[in-house]
């Protein structure tokens, strides 16, 4: 069991934002996979938490597209397919570059030094073994990298729209790095994003990212199925 906090401060999380966020990482983690039923009377006691704070994140979760209903039938964890993983990396191509170029213009001080840091970070994790267990920590400096990378764009909509897609294509890497050794290029792209957003030249950094995407979708997409997935996921 899984005992959640049920009495959060002023200033914390609620109970149904604190379960989002682990049912979040148990579907991007793998432990809930693609197309699987989830069932309530588990999840509550898993958890320990009562219906209406369980119902509240699940249908969190399905406008992240991380989730899917059906009339009187339930929740399952949304299926995979290489036509939704086309869609997303088309739509991140598009947003993503938006936000990066909006995030150059507009960015002070405080974004450089958070961009810095977090790519610090990435750097370091991306130089060393990322099999196994260290692949969680490598995980979330991916995440924070390229979220910071965006959020000095000055459109919260935007920012947020970039923050679901990133999750959406998360659970198609960690499928991905499942059965596949790390892409030996990322690291390399990933600096050169970095130094061209640092240095302000948005067209070379959005460039790069547009590149970035296209290329490891590519990848990404000569492992999965063609086609839509049934109502299983398969």
């Amino acid at each position: 069991m899984t005992t959640l906090t049920d009495t959060p401060s002023a200033s914390g999380p609620t109970l149904s934002t604190t379960l989002v966020e682990a049912l979040r990482g148990s579907i991007l983690g793998g432990t809930l996979l693609p197309g699987s039923k989830l069932r309530l009377d588990e999840l509550r006691e898993q958890y320990d938490v009562s219906l209406s704070p369980l119902r509240e994140a699940l249908t969190r979760l399905v406008s992240d597209g991380l989730i899917v209903t059906n009339d009187k039938k339930g929740y399952r964890v949304a299926p995979v397919s290489a036509d939704d993983f086309r869609e997303v990396t088309a739509l991140r191509m598009n947003l993503e570059v938006m936000a990066l170029g909006e995030s150059i213009r507009r960015g002070d001080e405080h974004w450089e030094d958070a961009l810095v840091a977090a790519y610090h970070r990435l750097s370091r994790l991306e130089a060393a073994d990322r099999s196994g267990d260290k692949l969680p920590a490598w995980e979330k400096a991916h995440r924070t990298f390229h979220i910071t990378l965006f959020s000095a764009c000055g459109m919260p909509l935007l920012l947020r729209f970039c923050n679901t897609l990133h999750d959406l294509s998360d659970r198609y890497r960690r499928l991905f790095l499942a059965s596949n050794s790390p892409d030996r290029n990322v690291p390399a792209e990933h600096e050169a994003i970095y130094q061209a957003a640092l240095g302000r030249n948005a067209e070379l950094a959005c460039d790069i990212l547009r590149q970035h995407l296209s290329r490891t979708g590519t990848n990404l997409l000569s492992v999965l199925p063609d086609g839509e997935p049934d109502a299983a996921g398969r």
